[in-house]
């Protein structure tokens, strides 16, 4: 099995024993991302919504880095530790995501490294879209 490590300096780096995604084949697996800003490595908390877009654009750079853009996510699950967020988390999901939207996933949970209230990860294929595939 072909197995690639990706990584990138313009999400935040690993604060466990993880990779910030690995790609095999046309699959990548993106770890999961919280609201570190990369430069500093500290939360984002102003705001839920800071909170939210700075999660999507830490996914956005992993993907860039491992050869796609969040148009290749098939697969997204979403971790909050409020489920009344989730309205707010599909508003600025819109201005991240493009229809046909991925797959999804959105759980509650007590508790999220550093504090946080919304973690995402997700699985991206790449090499482009099947137009055999039925709508």
């Amino acid at each position: 099995m072909s197995r690639i490590t990706i990584h990138t300096d313009k999400a935040p780096q690993a604060i466990g024993t993880y990779s910030q995604a690995v790609r095999v084949h046309d699959m990548v697996y993106l770890s999961g991302q919280i609201a570190l800003d990369p430069a500093s490595m500290q939360m984002v908390q102003d705001t839920i919504e800071a909170e939210i877009h700075q999660v999507f654009r830490n996914l956005r750079a992993v993907c860039e880095a491992a050869g796609g853009s969040l148009s290749d996510v098939v697969k997204l699950n979403v971790f909050l530790t409020d489920l009344s967020n989730f309205a707010i988390v599909n508003s600025i999901m819109a201005e991240y995501f493009e229809q046909p939207y991925p797959a999804r996933a959105a759980v509650g949970v007590a508790e999220l490294p550093r504090g946080a209230r919304i973690e995402a990860d997700g699985v991206m294929v790449l090499g482009g879209r099947d137009a055999d595939v039925m709508p």
